[in-house]
């Protein structure tokens, strides 16, 4: 029994003395950041209210203790408190960072397979009816692999004129299924192909307009691609002159993926907006912030 007293004695000494610090620290790291002014506030209020219970002595013991400290160590303990502060919005930083570029591989993973594994389903099927086609289609998919690969590796990287680059080896694969049906127009400035775009996202515009505007089309029909700067903003448009758009349809996953690449890259400073021309078909068109490649 007297031991049991004696080790909660000594535990609730420890946790006193924990305490005691804890208290301690916080008053400390309190006087390295208060203001002077606010601080001679309390020394107001410390001195009237000991001076009300006729012992002033503590207030003086509070100014001197509360003045060395804030004189001698304050100003350094600011210092660090402010650079700990610095450092946790750094890695917060870091981690929201590290967020969007998952977020963004995973929406970035959502465009590809589909469009692989049509490919090769359109190869497999030349194989049977023209060998000599399947062979053409597979080294134009080389090609676009190729040319793909490693923008999706490097996504910092991309630009509108490797953008366009991909998009003519994937319309050369999509023609080789739609033969004259398909038919590509580029009006881009040279200078703009160093502009950074983000990656994959020309080719999914591409992609949509086939699908939806030119192949239930019978006579199919022509993608256009322009591109040009606004002020401060970089325009590029993919419009066709297939069957036109649903007004009141949605988002399929393509555009839907299009809208949250460009919130997470550039938040409310770009948008994708959709048209239907007056001559018919559809225009997509991708406004974001305008700036040359470093080095460019």
């Amino acid at each position: 029994m007297h031991a049991s007293q004696i080790n909660r004695t000594l535990d609730f000494t420890r946790e006193a003395c924990r305490e005691a610090s804890r208290l301690g620290w916080s008053f400390f790291d309190w006087l390295a950041v208060v203001e002077w002014r606010q601080l001679a506030i309390t020394w107001l209020l410390a001195f009237v209210f000991f001076a009300v219970v006729s012992t002033p002595e503590p207030a003086f013991w509070y100014i001197f203790v509360s003045f060395g400290i804030k004189v001698l160590a304050g100003g350094k303990r600011r210092a660090d408190l402010v650079a700990k502060d610095a450092t946790l919005k750094a890695e917060v930083a870091t981690l929201e960072r590290r967020l969007t570029e998952a977020q963004m591989a995973a929406l970035q993973a959502q465009v590809e397979p589909h469009f692989l594994f049509n490919t090769l389903a359109l190869i497999g099927r030349l194989i049977e009816t023209d060998p000599p086609e399947a062979a053409k289609v597979h080294a134009h998919l080389i090609s676009y692999l190729r040319s793909s690969l490693p923008q999706m590796r490097s996504a910092g990287g991309a630009t509108l004129g490797k953008q366009l680059e991909l998009s003519r080896a994937y319309l050369a694969i999509m023609q080789a299924r739609m033969k004259e049906r398909l038919a590509l127009r580029v009006d881009v400035p040279d200078f703009l192909g160093s502009a950074p775009f983000p990656p994959m996202m020309l080719q999914t515009l591409i992609e949509n307009a086939i699908k939806h505007g030119l192949e239930p089309k019978i006579e199919g029909g022509t993608v256009t691609v322009r591109a040009r700067v606004d002020g401060a903003t970089l325009v590029v448009d993919v419009c066709d002159d297939g069957i036109g758009i649903d007004p009141h349809a949605g988002d399929g996953v393509g555009l839907a993926n299009i809208r949250e690449r460009l919130h997470l890259l550039y938040g409310t400073e770009a948008e994708l907006v959709i048209e239907a021309p007056p001559g018919g078909g559809a225009c997509a068109s991708v406004r974001l912030p305008y700036k040359m490649m470093e080095g460019a």
